[in-house]
């Protein structure tokens, strides 16, 4: 079989792509309706007056001016002639806007771009004759897109051909498409992508062309369930296909592809794993069958793919069932990252599942200690801000910890039950904090009133901080770490004598993240032992790399400088450079590198690390 045939997933960041394919077949799709108080504040279009149902693109992929060039076609319900069709853009450079009634006889528009919005980009506003539902516009995006990385073939691990990745969450799809840029709008859309011959081209969507029109450069999908705009994505680039399981398979450049399939090896375990706890989702991993994942989780030891469990379960949190908007990330965040654990014990045990989520408590507490209180509330108030700024660990882990007291509360049985009926009844929608609760409510809590006493919803949602019920995991496997770790701070273990060689990633984690701040010399001795400078996993390196900036131990200067440069992962980077800007010293080596390393990182990054850097002029 033509592995473009295959439907679903990649991966791609500096120095490397990598695809996570899941194959299922989407069940039958309604278009969910936008609640009625669901207000996107960071969206010009107005859908309660003309909705749009499809996108068709043609686009031409030019590495050489970094652009993406050619038409969108939009179908709505017939207008009364009455509205306006409101679009996102940012940037676009639009060249003429045509509609029609029947698709295919375009009559040329009246149409606008408003005033930019540093955030929102501007809109566009088409005015639409009575019965009018298709609307063609020409376009070229710009190379600065917001939601498009491209990559020289320097950049790639195969250092032969150039590469394009997306990246449209949350507001960035308006970047390269004009469109009703809302997770509350959900569109089915199809696309014929033209590419340089000898690249291979994926979406978050079916692959429709025979393999002689991909010969040509020339590649066609579908995607016929509703999705949000932020769910389409592309990649272009020298990519390679192999098979891990009768549905899932990886695509991956050539110098990564044998690797990227022994890390995932098992991920048909994880999606029927998380088919049993909650059914056939409807289609894939995130991206709807187009999963994009950085080579930073390339391991050697699986101890990284709980990355893969993660997008696997946006398949019902996030893709099945959709945050109305950007206040209601948690909904996709919080679900998800529960999900995510219930799937690595399935596959891999629950001690492991555990120890994720003893750091991963760790890592919230620490977090909402450093984040102003209104920021800390799950269901958060971005009117007015960056979407973007809303994306902090915060919804992922607070959520999910609410979520683990329900299980705890109402046992497992019930609680999955209840998750499931959630799933089946939102399908295909995009939905509100206010309206998840009241099902919440109506289908759970008072069902069970005294177990519901347990659970603080106002609290958890509203509220900053955690209330005071909130779970605390525990694992004696980092217990018995952190005592080793407290052993070596007081110097009565000596590094070389701490048995390690039984340890995850976890293990390590914990033994590093337990330890106060060190000397050099302290640090010198654990690199001795474990040549933590050296490793290969980016978990436990970034954490490395974290505690020696404040310790001063220079040996790890130029694997800093070489970890900044190659990686762009803003969970791995951000930390970095804030690091290194609380010293002088720290901030004349962040400017230098950064100064080197900013044209690699993605525009999402680069905004992000500009903030950083540039705080101290």
């Amino acid at each position: 079989m033509n592995p473009i045939t295959r439907r679903d997933a990649v991966a791609a960041t500096l120095g490397g792509a990598i695809v996570l394919t899941n194959c299922g077949k989407p069940q039958t799709a309604e278009n969910g309706k936008m609640p009625t108080d669901a207000q996107d504040t960071h969206s010009f279009s107005q859908p309660e007056k003309i909705r749009v149902r499809k996108l068709a693109l043609d686009l031409a992929v030019s590495f050489d001016d970094k652009t993406l060039a050619g038409t969108a076609v939009l179908q709505f319900d017939a207008a009364t002639g009455k509205d306006a069709l409101v679009l996102d853009t940012r940037d676009l450079d639009i060249s003429k806007i045509e509609t029609s009634a029947d698709g295919s006889t375009f009559s040329e528009a009246k149409w606008s771009v408003g005033q930019r919005d540093a955030i929102l980009g501007a809109a566009l506003t088409v005015t639409i004759p009575a019965s009018t539902q298709f609307v063609r516009i020409a376009y070229k995006s710009q190379p600065a897109a917001s939601g498009l990385q491209w990559l020289t073939p320097a950049q790639t691990a195969g250092k032969k051909h150039p590469f394009l990745f997306s990246q449209n969450e949350s507001i960035h799809a308006r970047s390269w498409i004009p469109i009703q840029d809302s997770p509350g709008v959900r569109i089915a859309y199809t696309a014929r992508i033209r590419a340089p011959k000898g690249l291979l081209v994926l979406m978050s969507a079916e692959h429709k062309g025979a393999s002689a029109t991909a010969k040509e450069g020339v590649f066609d999908f579908a995607m016929d369930t509703p999705i949000p705009a932020y769910l389409i994505a592309l990649a272009v680039g020298d990519l390679q296909f192999a098979e891990v399981g009768p549905r899932t398979g990886v695509y991956a450049e050539p110098p990564l592809l044998a690797k990227s399939a022994r890390e995932f090896e098992d991920m048909e375990k994880m999606v029927t794993a998380a088919e049993s706890l909650y059914g056939l989702p409807f289609g894939g991993m995130e991206n709807p069958r187009l999963t994009f994942a950085t080579p930073t989780i390339l391991a050697g030891d699986k101890s990284l793919v709980g990355l893969v469990s993660h997008e696997l379960a946006h398949s019902w949190s996030g893709n099945l069932v959709t945050n109305a908007t950007w206040s209601d990330f948690w909904l996709n965040e919080g679900f998800t990252t529960y999900i995510e654990n219930r799937i690595q014990e399935a596959v891999y045990g629950r001690d492991q599942a555990v120890m994720e989520q003893v750091l991963a408590r760790r890592g919230l507490d620490k977090e909402l200690s450093e984040t102003p209180k209104p920021d800390q509330m799950l269901h958060i108030d971005l009117k007015g801000r960056d979407p973007d700024e809303g994306t902090t660990g915060i919804p992922y882990n607070k959520g999910a910890l609410m979520l683990h007291q329900m299980e705890q509360v109402f046992g497992r049985e019930t609680f999955d039950a209840y998750l499931k009926a959630y799933f089946d009844h939102f399908a295909f929608q995009s939905i509100t904090t206010s309206t998840m609760l009241d099902y919440l409510f109506r289908e759970l809590l008072e069902k069970h009133p005294e177990q519901a006493k347990q659970i603080p919803v106002q609290d958890w949602v509203y509220e900053p901080g955690l209330p005071v019920s909130a779970p605390k995991a525990a694992s004696p496997r980092l217990e018995a770490v952190s005592k080793a770790a407290a052993a070596f701070a007081a110097g009565s273990t000596p590094a070389s004598s701490i048995d390690t060689k039984q340890w995850s990633t976890q293990e390590w984690l914990e033994f590093l993240q337990a330890l106060p701040p060190l000397k050099a010399a302290q640090m010198a001795e654990l690199d001795k032992a474990y040549r933590l400078t050296q490793s290969g996993n980016s978990e436990v390196l970034d954490q490395w790399l974290k505690m020696a900036i404040p310790a001063d131990y220079a040996a790890v200067n130029p694997r800093l400088e070489a970890f900044l440069l190659e990686v762009g992962r803003q969970k791995f980077i951000r930390p970095l450079y804030t690091e290194l800007m609380k010293t002088p010293a720290g901030q004349k080596r962040a400017k230098a590198i950064y100064a080197k390393a900013r044209p690699g990182y993605h525009p999402i990054a680069q905004t992000s690390v500009d903030k950083i850097v540039k705080s101290a002029n």
